[in-house]
């Protein structure tokens, strides 16, 4: 439990102490003694504060006045309803709130804890979060306060003095345990879902891991890339379009084929894995073509680009890729620098048609 959660709690608990102060009296007296003490009592808890802090409390100070008003038409009546009612009152009005908070634009309960309960704090980014917690509340609390209601009618004193008191706390705890350990289950798989890639040195070896995330906040995290390049026998270059929604180069022309080596693959096993991906395509006997770093203003990436021979057209993975398709040489020369082509093809493309060649593929 939070500090913002004992604070709630703190401020609640004054208005609890008249219910068992209430039954005590009552227990061993009578009820129109217990009436009297507990409107006693909870003008005494509003004077004690005044006192120790220098200033009503109107939190308390609205509690007592409804304890007083409550119990003074109980006592004249001589009918203790009115008194046994005051905590489904109170849980009324808070529901109230808190249902309007839940369920408009205005986070009500949020600006009243500001204003008179200043030392409880919204953490930064958690309004989503409060908002469905506060939906999740208000049926909990509604049901809680029909509970009072029937028990305040049906039930005998010592179990309304326990559904109106200690099972407000029990109810609290629970909510809150079982938020933590949601939290807690939600935490775990996150982390189990998360990708995860290996760190290496320029030579390939791994020392240490990061998530993709950490891998993309700024070079500095080297980690292993593979690309393929997938020629046809006419020396065409099969090239992709990435998806617009990419984080980097989004409707580029790129390399046929290009992802991370996840944490515990081969570079081989990544390659392969990322052709059937984005491509449908198994059974490939790539060639290592070469490797180098490329750092850019987001990541540092150690490339191991292959090349293989590949004459039906891809079927591609529409979730990955935007487009694909074999290019001419000549058409791909005539594009460069035009901003088509993402940084690293073009920077492959070179090395690549020498290659072509000098094994006289290119036509």
């Amino acid at each position: 439990m939070d500090t913002n959660q004992l604070n709630l709690f703190k401020k609640l608990l004054p208005g609890l102490l008249p219910i068992f102060v209430f039954i005590l009296v009552d227990e061993f007296w009578s009820t129109e003694a217990g009436l009297v003490v507990a409107v006693v009592f909870g003008v005494g808890q509003l004077g004690y504060v005044f006192i120790r802090e220098k200033r009503f409390d109107r939190f308390i100070f609205f509690d007592t006045a409804l304890l007083v008003a409550l119990g003074g038409i109980s006592i004249a009546l001589n009918d203790e309803i009115f008194f046994k009612l005051k905590p489904a009152l109170i849980n009324l009005i808070f529901c109230a709130v808190l249902g309007f908070s839940a369920f408009s634009s205005k986070n009500l309960l949020m600006m009243y804890t500001q204003r008179y309960m200043g030392e409880m704090q919204m953490p930064a980014g958690a309004e989503k979060a409060m908002q469905k917690t506060m939906k999740l509340m208000f049926w909990l609390m509604m049901a809680y306060t029909l509970l009072i209601v029937f028990s305040a009618f049906y039930m005998s004193k010592e179990a309304w003095a326990f559904i109106s008191g200690a099972f407000l706390y029990i109810l609290f705890g629970l909510f809150f345990l079982w938020q933590f350990v949601s939290a807690k289950l939600k935490q775990r798989v996150a982390v189990n879902q998360t990708d995860w890639v290996p760190l290496v040195d320029e030579k390939g070896m791994v020392i240490g891991k990061a998530t993709r995330k950490e891998v993309h906040s700024g070079p500095g995290k080297l980690h292993p890339v593979v690309h393929l390049h997938l020629l046809n026998s006419k020396g065409e270059i099969y090239l992709q379009k990435r998806g617009l929604r990419k984080d980097t180069f989004p409707g580029k022309w790129d390399t046929a084929v290009g992802g991370h080596v996840d944490l515990g693959e081969t570079i081989e096993q990544a390659l392969m894995r990322e052709t059937s991906e984005e491509l449908n395509i198994t059974g490939l006997k790539p060639m290592p073509f070469m490797h180098y770093k490329w750092e850019t203003s987001t990541e540092s990436e150690l490339v191991f680009s292959f090349t293989a021979l590949y004459n039906a057209n891809p079927v591609i993975n529409k979730a990955e890729l935007a487009d694909g398709r074999f290019w001419p040489v000549n058409e791909i020369r005539k594009n460069l620098g035009s901003g088509i082509f993402t940084p690293n093809f073009e920077n492959e493309f070179p090395v690549l048609v020498k290659m072509l060649g000098k094994s006289q593929a290119v036509r």
